[in-house]
């Protein structure tokens, strides 16, 4: 359930309209009651806002037990992966001179639009740690961006001319981690585009480490539907011209 008029002062979720109905008063008290559990176990807690606690109980169907587990793993994994609170460019020069991922526009939700090269990627140029860290200087630069309001993305996964010298399953399996783990319920769709039949090969290792949840958000596009499939979600303003819309691609590192 995504909120379409939401208070944000101070991070704190109050009741607002969404379609006509009360916004849930029992995610409401869940969201409270897993704060009130973490922030005695953390007391740096208290710094995070409440969507960030949402996003982990939507994660684990609202468990409070499992949402709280996998948020305090966030937390240690994030004092020891990001120290500095950010990656710097420095830290991933072999990653960024690849230029493969791109950010620009927004769906017809509002989501920030982003695209990922997949023959762009060359796992034999850089190494598994850079890997992960450029993974994560992407998803932080992706949430910066976000709109007021807004908590998802929407990226578009192009696997044209992809072969086995771009298959990286480590790479794919620890970025799928790192999504699912660390960025809960930031994923609003994803659309794989101009898929080659040697592609489904590395598929069939890596989806059944897909979450449900994130297997839903997943749509493998016919190349002969790729546009208009497209633009069902994404105006024609707001769409890479490499798809036939208006906007130019820019690489994450210059958006």
């Amino acid at each position: 359930m995504e909120f379409s008029n939401i208070e944000e002062s101070n991070g704190v979720i109050t009741e607002e309209k969404e379609n006509g109905n009360e916004v849930n008063e029992i995610e409401q008290s869940k969201v409270r009651l897993m704060r009130a559990f973490v922030e005695r176990e953390d007391p740096s807690v208290k710094e995070v806002d409440d969507f960030m606690i949402r996003r982990f109980l939507r994660a684990r169907e609202l468990d409070i037990e499992k949402a709280s587990t996998l948020f305090q793993k966030y937390l240690s994994w994030r004092r020891s992966f990001i120290p500095n609170g950010f990656i710097a460019p420095s830290e991933i020069p072999n990653e960024l001179a690849q230029n493969k991922f791109f950010m620009q526009g927004a769906d017809k939700q509002n989501r920030p639009v982003v695209v990922v090269f997949g023959a762009k990627h060359k796992p034999y140029k850089g190494n598994f740690e850079e890997f992960k860290r450029f993974v994560v200087y992407t998803l932080e630069r992706i949430c910066a961006k976000m709109p007021a309001g807004e908590e998802k993305f929407v990226s578009i996964a192009d696997l044209q001319g992809w072969g086995y010298s771009n298959s990286d399953i480590r790479g794919y399996l620890a970025a799928l981690s790192i999504l699912q783990d660390c960025y809960p319920e930031r994923l609003g769709k994803l659309f794989i585009v101009h898929v080659p039949y040697i592609f489904m090969t590395a598929w069939k290792v890596v989806s059944p480490f897909i979450d449900r949840k994130t297997k839903n958000k997943i749509i493998f596009v016919e190349n002969k539907k790729l546009k208009s499939t497209l633009l069902e979600d994404i105006d024609e303003s707001q769409l890479p011209d490499v798809y036939g819309g208006k906007l130019s691609l820019v690489p994450i590192q210059d958006d």
